[in-house]
Formats: structure tokens, C-alpha cells, sequence
């Protein structure tokens, strides 16, 4: 398997640094839906001279249509596939079930990536994404080396792993976090990134969400041999120079190359106190954090100019091979193939006998050798020549050059199939919104059940719960290597009599149905419109909990036959972690599952621990009691209960019954402000 280094491109000049550096393949974005919406971006026609610039050095083009997309977004969005398909890109990265939908129906031809948004983490995950159509996966920053050697022995699909470039804080696909404080998504590609602002833990950094910046670079060759195919570079952001260096560097390491003043200049072009491994290394912990510093920032000026130095020429790595025919009384013609292109051009002029010193066949090879400044180096030079003739080298340099330019301008682009299908959605009717009501503590869950249609708790608790039909188990987020120990606990909860399971990860769902129960799609599953509806009810999931980032309005528009509801109550989960910030300052036995993140003005975040994860909650909790006729076409609502006393979940119920104000500090969510 050929090993791929993947760079990062925000604009036509990092193309350039990229292909030039020796980059295999380049990812991108269009001006609309991907996950860097800040970047320069490509429009249509700047996306063809990409993808034409790419291929005609060999390099293949992924495009990044990777992020949530509304309903009144669909035809747009399969505008953005359809151009992608004229430009002939090579694949395209998705996270959107709904946009996979519509991308397998109207361009079965077009393979399509699982973005590391999709937050797939386990063998049953992959093979999930396989039956849906996915090529390829781009694996979690936050695997360690075994967890993806695991992942490759057992994946029925291709596996990408980032190698190189930031690194969030939070589970690609389960950050809320830009979304809750400023209404900029990282699902829709606005992240303010907030983790880099001063958020602190008791006796911690001060700055315990920013993580230093990922580097495998001196593990590629060990990955290539697991069986990861494809190495990214993270930086769409970042200037060419950086992403000159950052391929220069991977590509040393596939080539068993050692260059240390390379490794230097990549760290002074970009990073954030340095590098970290800990992820890959399974060294969780503090060393794993850092910030930008002034040092960081000035390092850059003195490497600049020297990193500019490795894509300045353009690459010859295409053969050309020339036919030239230099007879008298004829014109001067040159024939030309490469690619599998022929070209032939011819010049006014005709050869001349010789007044003093004859051209020679060797004077022609020599220039029709000289290339340099295009793809092209020269191969086999047929020479037909007649004794005796001058020919201006002028004249050779021209039909040199208008043979490359022929050669260069009569690409015929493949196009790839497109079929437009009209995107209907008729909003769906609920019945009786009832409440479901999610317990992390199953010691406040109240006696009383009267007016709640299900109790959800955490898989592997459910036997501490009265027996009863209406309690079902959450499976985390979080999985990872804890597929096996999860799929045991669902079986176990089956044979207690439990039917029903939420999951918010594909991962989850994969599992629930392998052990037989009922699955729901939860927390973190990102539903943001009907498609996406539709490929869950196709998958048989039942119950579905629409995205917590959709306003009313958007919710209530969202067709389908599936029962479905929103996030009506409770603290949202804002980041889903693997490195706890908590232990920046404090162990898990000073802790007590008492954690708490601080920001700059004192405002506290609860961090709730489970299975080897952290969700970090929001400061105050949704509350829509008292807005109930505001909630429309939904058939529940879903109350998650995380750090509330029995007595409050009491209180909170009843206010949920009788439509009762709130009691302290709350907030309405994204319902009504929505997200970018």
C-alpha cells in the first residue's frame, strides 16, 4: 500500500507548496459547508485550476464538505457535490449523514471520506460507515498506538490518521463549546476556539483546554506498517510555508530521512510550546498542555524565507518525450507525448543552409532538454535533421515551449457522473410530547414514574433501578477501546429485561444492534436535518434526539416517521475529553467526581467523568418549562439530569408537568439563537 501524505490547503498558494513539497494528496474547501470556513477556500473555478494543477503532478484532491448541513441547505449543498463531481475531485470527506445520503444517490462514482467529526472509534463503527458508503475513515486525534493498530487489523475500509498540527481539546464532532458561548459551531466550520482562552482547574495551568500541537511525524513509517494508508497534515489556516515544511517533514519520515534543522524550522513556523505525542503514546497528562507563547509567535520571521526556498521551482516530474523534424524546405516541427498526450506544433521558419557554423543535432538535444520552470523533464529526442542547415536556437526554445504549453492546455478533464435529485421534506407530525428523562446518578432518580415515558441510566447500572420496561442504558460517547467490555454490558442489560439503548456515536448504535436491543440515537449524534433522519430510520434506529444546536423553528421543520425530541432540560454536555483537565491539578481521589473547570470571570463548568471520558457541562442549565406550547412536532422531551439532587429532579419534573417557572439561573440554549 502506497503510503499518502495528505497537506492541508486554504488557499491556491498552499496547493502549490504542497504538490511542490512532495504531498501525495491535498484536502480543501469550498466557500460553504467545511470545517474551516475562515480559510480562503476555493470557488468553482478556482476549485477546477486546483484539482488540474493537482492531477497533472499526480496528486489527488479531497474535498472537505464536512460539516452539519439544515434542510434549507440541501440543494445547495448538492450544488457543492455536483461541482465536485465537474472538477473531478478525487473524494469527498463528509460528516453529515444526510449529505452521504445524498452524495451515494447522486454520485455513486464519488468515494466519500468519514471525517474525524464522525467520531467513529471502534470495528463495528467502521463497518457501519462501510454499509453506508464510505471509503475511507479518518480516525480520532485521541487514539493511542495500539487502540489504531487494533483499528487497522479488524477495518473494512481505509484508515487516515492526522499526523501533524493542532489539537482540540475535545472529541472531533462532540464540541458544543464555541457553539453555547458565541453561537459559532464547530460543526458548521465557525469555531471562535474558546479552549484557548484562559479556562483553569484548581491548581491547574490556568489554560487546561489548550493542548500543545500533535506530531507523529517520527511515527509515520510504524504506522504505514499497521496499515494506516493515509497521513494528514492539519492547517487549511496556516500559511505555505508552513505547509511546505510540514510535508517535507513527513515525507523525510517515509524516506527514512533525519533532518533536524527541518524539525526546528517546523516548530518555529508553527506551534504552541512545542509538540506533544501523548495521545499516540498512551501519556496523558499535563505535559500534553500549552499555549501560544510571544516566543512562539517571533520564531517564525527567522524561517520564513528559508522554508519559501523548498517550493519556489516547480516539480519536473512528468516525462516528455520530442520528435523533431528539421528538413529543408519544410517548416522547423516538433511532435510531443506525455500523460499519454500527443501534441505537434510547427514554426513559420524554415532551416537555412548554413552559412558558417551548422547546427547539429547535439545543439538541438541540448535545447529541447531545457525545461526547467514546468512539470516537464525531457526523456527520448528523436532528431531528424538535415547536414548542413542553421536553425536559431530561438526558434528551437519556441517550439519547445509552445509543445509544453500544448501539452499543458489540451487536458480533457474526466467528469465524474451526476444525477440531481429533487430533496423533498414535509415536517413531521409528533404526538404527546412526553418526557424522557436521562439520570447520570441513579440515586436521584425519584419514586414516582407517573408522568415519565422512559428513565435512561448509564449501561451497567441498570440493575440497581426498579425492573421495569420503561428503563433503558446510555452507551458513552467515549468508546474507544472499550467496545468489547461495552457490547458484554448491552448483552447483560438485554438478558435484565432492558430493550432499549441510546447511543450518540455510530459506534454505539453498531453495538446496541450487534447485542440485539433497540437503538436510539442520543447526545452527540448531530442530527441537524431530514436526510439524516431518514438514514437513521433506514439503519432501524427508533428513537432519535435531534441536535441540541438547531433552533425550534429548524426542529420542528424536520421530517421523517421516526419519534423524535429535543434537549428540553439539563446542563449540556459542552466537550467530550480524553485528557481531564481536572487532573492538571488534582487527582482522581482528591477530585471525587467534584470536578470543575473555571473561566476568567469565575464561571464554573462541571466536568462529569465516565469510563475513561469527561464531558465538560455548560455553567447553567436549559430550561423550557415554561415555554412548552413553543415546542411543536416533537414526541418528547429530554431531561438530563447530571449533578441535581432527588429533591430537585422532583421539582424540575413537576415544573415540566405544570409548565412552572424556572428557579435560578438558566438558559434557553441554542432554540431560539441557533448557530453559524
Amino acid at each position: 500500500m502506497k503510503t499518502e501524505i495528505l497537506a492541508p490547503a486554504g488557499s491556491m498558494e498552499s496547493v502549490i507548496a504542497a504538490v511542490r513539497s512532495g504531498a501525495d494528496a491535498v484536502y480543501l474547501g469550498t466557500k460553504d459547508f467545511n470545517a474551516r470556513r475562515n480559510a480562503d477556500n476555493f470557488d468553482a473555478e478556482a476549485l477546477k485550476a486546483a484539482v488540474d494543477y493537482c492531477h497533472k503532478h499526480g496528486v489527488k484532491v479531497h474535498l472537505t464538505l464536512n460539516t452539519l448541513i439544515a434542510d434549507g441547505e440541501l440543494d445547495d449543498a448538492q450544488e457543492a457535490v455536483r461541482l465536485a463531481c465537474e472538477a473531478n475531485v478525487d473524494a469527498i470527506i463528509v460528516q453529515d449523514l444526510g449529505l452521504a445520503d445524498i452524495i451515494r444517490r447522486c454520485a455513486p462514482d464519488m468515494p466519500m471520506h468519514a471525517s474525524t467529526q464522525m467520531s467513529v472509534q471502534t470495528p463495528a463503527g467502521l463497518k457501519k460507515l462501510k454499509k453506508l458508503g464510505f471509503t475511507r475513515a479518518v480516525l480520532p486525534r485521541e487514539m493511542n498506538k495500539e487502540e489504531i493498530r487494533r483499528l487497522c487489523e479488524n477495518s473494512p475500509i481505509e484508515l487516515e490518521c492526522f499526523v501533524h498540527g493542532a489539537l482540540c481539546m475535545c472529541v472531533s464532532g462532540q464540541c458544543y463549546f464555541s457553539a453555547m458561548l458565541g453561537s459559532r459551531s464547530g460543526n458548521r466550520g465557525a469555531c471562535a476556539q474558546p479552549c484557548r482562552l484562559p479556562f483553569g482547574v484548581p491548581y491547574g495551568t490556568g489554560h487546561d483546554l489548550s493542548l500543545k500541537d500533535l506530531s507523529l511525524v517520527d511515527y509515520i513509517r510504524e504506522m504505514a506498517e499497521m496499515g494506516v494508508c493515509s497521513f494528514k497534515i492539519e492547517g487549511r489556516m496556516k500559511r505555505p510555508e508552513y505547509v511546505a515544511a510540514a510535508v517535507k517533514a513527513c515525507k523525510n519520515s517515509v524516506d527514512g530521512i533525519i533532518d533536524n534543522e527541518l524539525r526546528s524550522d517546523l516548530r518555529s513556523v508553527f506551534s504552541r510550546s512545542g509538540f506533544t505525542d501523548g495521545y499516540y503514546q498512551n501519556k496523558l497528562g499535563i505535559g500534553m498542555f500549552g499555549t501560544r507563547q510571544k516566543d512562539d509567535v517571533t520564531a517564525a520571521a527567522g524561517v520564513l524565507k528559508k522554508l519559501e526556498k523548498i517550493y519556489e521551482k516547480e516539480v519536473a516530474d512528468t516525462r516528455v518525450d520530442f520528435a523533431f523534424t528539421g528538413i529543408l524546405g519544410e517548416p522547423l516541427s516538433l511532435a510531443a507525448q506525455a500523460d499519454g498526450k500527443n501534441v505537434f506544433v510547427e514554426s513559420e521558419a524554415q532551416p537555412q543552409p548554413a552559412m558558417n557554423k551548422a547546427t547539429t543535432q547535439e545543439a538541438v538535444q541540448i535545447q529541447l532538454e531545457k525545461c526547467g520552470g514546468t512539470r516537464f523533464f525531457a526523456g527520448e529526442i528523436d532528431i531528424e535533421l538535415d547536414e548542413g542547415v542553421f536553425i536559431p536556437v530561438s526558434e528551437l526554445n519556441k517550439l519547445r515551449r509552445d509543445a509544453l504549453e500544448k501539452l499543458e492546455n489540451d487536458e480533457k478533464t474526466t467528469v465524474k457522473d451526476f444525477k440531481n435529485e429533487f430533496v423533498s421534506v414535509k415536517p413531521h407530525q409528533g404526538g404527546k410530547k412526553r418526557l424522557i428523562c436521562r439520570f447520570a446518578d441513579i440515586e436521584s432518580i425519584p419514586e414516582n414514574w407517573d408522568y415519565i415515558e422512559q428513565v435512561i441510566v448509564p449501561l451497567g447500572t441498570e440493575r440497581q433501578v426498579k425492573k421495569s420496561v420503561r428503563v433503558s442504558v446510555e452507551v458513552p460517547r467515549g468508546i474507544f477501546s472499550d467496545d468489547e467490555k461495552i457490547l458484554r454490558q448491552l448483552k447483560s442489560a438485554g438478558a435484565y429485561g432492558i430493550t432499549e439503548a441510546w447511543a450518540g456515536t455510530l459506534d454505539g448504535i453498531a453495538l446496541i444492534q450487534k447485542a440485539g436491543l433497540k437503538a436510539n440515537a442520543f447526545f452527540g449524534s448531530n442530527i441537524f436535518n431530514s436526510r439524516s433522519v431518514k438514514v437513521l430510520e433506514d439503519m432501524g434506529v427508533n428513537k432519535i434526539l435531534l441536535s441540541a444546536e438547531l433552533t425550534m423553528s429548524q426542529a420542528q421543520s424536520i421530517g421523517g416517521e421516526a419519534p423524535r425530541g429535543i434537549f428540553a432540560y439539563g446542563r449540556l454536555p459542552l466537550m467530550l475529553t480524553r485528557n481531564c483537565p481536572q487532573k492538571n491539578g488534582q487527582s482522581c481521589s482528591d477530585c471525587k467526581q467534584n470536578g470543575k473547570l473555571i473561566d476568567r470571570r469565575g464561571v464554573e463548568f462541571p466536568i462529569e467523568c465516565r469510563m475513561g471520558a469527561n464531558d465538560i457541562l455548560n455553567s447553567v442549565p436549559v430550561y423550557m418549562a415554561d415555554r412548552l406550547n413553543e415546542i411543536r412536532n416533537m414526541d418528547f422531551m429530554l431531561l438530563y439530569f447530571t449533578k441535581e439532587s432527588k429533591e430537585n429532579v422532583r421539582e424540575i419534573i413537576t415544573s415540566y408537568i405544570n409548565s412552572g417557572k424556572a428557579k435560578g439561573d438558566f438558559t434557553r440554549g441554542l432554540l431560539y439563537r441557533g448557530v453559524e
